[in-house]
């Protein structure tokens, strides 16, 4: 089967095909990060206009990248939650007037379901059942995933979800936005034992999580330490510099050493084979080293997606689903999103 995916939860409009004898076909991400800079942080209504006016140009040039036309694709899947309501709107709209006008079925995709499936288009994909670790700017949790539709949240943040944290604490230390990667990429120039921040959570039995009060220490510590939270990098030089560095990298450590170790109790309680780390945190090197060095020690399965699908793409709902049609889901006419949607609502096809 054929299937082409379409991604709009937020401020990337991902368009993908995907095809169950020869894989990914084409792919293509347009991120949102030029008009939502200024505002730091995304604007809503900017964005759903933006998926307006790139969505359809986007997806001919996708048909267009994979040598198809319109009559080659066999399925069409689109995200219908969670996410911004406009944004999702734009999408699902999109997506279920082109299943009816070329006469083929059309599928909501859940968007965390798609991430934690996007490991397995790697060349050599995990098999269920395994433990998800799922890191993104919206959700931080540990998933058992049994197979697909089958999960069951182990543990997740009761407050922030780490890319929040990441990017809170970022714009305290003047880095621009997104901040998660600028702040990884601040930490390599840092000495994390310059700062000691908590580890939240450890000290208890449990699999969530709580990463607002790292945010508040950073807040306290950049007070201290530069005497205001309110500065701009261009204004930084010469010892202060450092001291943001070593304040990035202090912060980094102490989610890193959280999350593995959280991932460490729930391999150990599930006995589950593998882990696969999905989400837009995932790309971060210092959490992929951490979990390597955990997954010798311990002699699990490590699996990542590639960098480019770790952030929301269209190749994760086109191959979600693909093994959604495939396994016989039919979606009616009806245009549903569902902003507030929770994995464990899920049915099986």
């Amino acid at each position: 089967m054929r299937v082409l995916g379409i991604e709009t939860s937020c401020d990337e409009t991902g368009i993908a095909i995907y095809d169950s004898q020869q894989g990914l076909l084409a792919e293509v991400v347009y991120s949102q990060i030029g008009i939502h800079s200024p505002y730091g942080g995304v604007v809503p209504e900017l964005a759903s206009r933006d998926h307006i006016r790139k969505i359809m140009p986007l997806i001919e040039g996708t048909l267009a990248k994979a040598g198809l036309k319109k009559e080659d694709i066999q399925g069409v899947a689109y995200t219908a939650g969670p996410g911004l309501i406009g944004a999702l709107l734009v999408g699902a709209t999109i997506g279920r007037s082109l299943g009816w006008a070329w006469k083929v079925p059309a599928v909501g995709i859940h968007h965390l379901e798609g991430h934690l499936l996007a490991p397995l288009l790697e060349p050599n994909p995990p098999r269920f059942p395994f433990l998800a670790l799922l890191v993104s700017g919206g959700h931080t949790q540990l998933i058992a995933v049994q197979g697909l539709g089958q999960y069951q949240i182990l543990g997740e943040s009761v407050d922030d979800a780490v890319g929040e944290a990441f990017d809170k604490t970022a714009k305290l230390l003047g880095l621009g936005y997104p901040g998660g990667a600028a702040l990884a990429k601040l930490a390599e120039e840092g000495d994390p034992s310059r700062f000691h921040f908590p580890r939240p959570m450890l000290n208890r039995p449990g699999l969530d999580f709580s990463f607002s009060g790292l945010k508040t220490y950073a807040a306290r510590v950049v007070a201290q330490e530069l005497g205001s939270a309110d500065f701009q990098a261009e204004q930084m030089a010469g010892s202060a510099m450092q001291i943001r560095a070593d304040i990035a990298a202090a912060f980094q450590l102490a989610v890193v050493e959280t999350l593995t170790k959280k991932c460490q109790r729930a391999l150990q309680e599930t006995r589950l084979p593998a882990l696969v780390v999905a989400g837009g945190v995932g790309a971060n090197q210092a959490l992929r080293q951490s979990l390597g060095v955990l997954a010798e020690q311990e002699g699990f399965a490590l699996h990542f997606p590639r960098l480019e699908f770790c952030t929301d793409n269209g190749a994760m709902i086109a191959y979600a689903g693909c093994l959604r049609l495939e396994a016989g889901q039919r979606d009616n006419l009806q245009i549903l999103v569902r902003p507030r949607w929770s994995l464990t609502d899920l049915i099986l096809p």
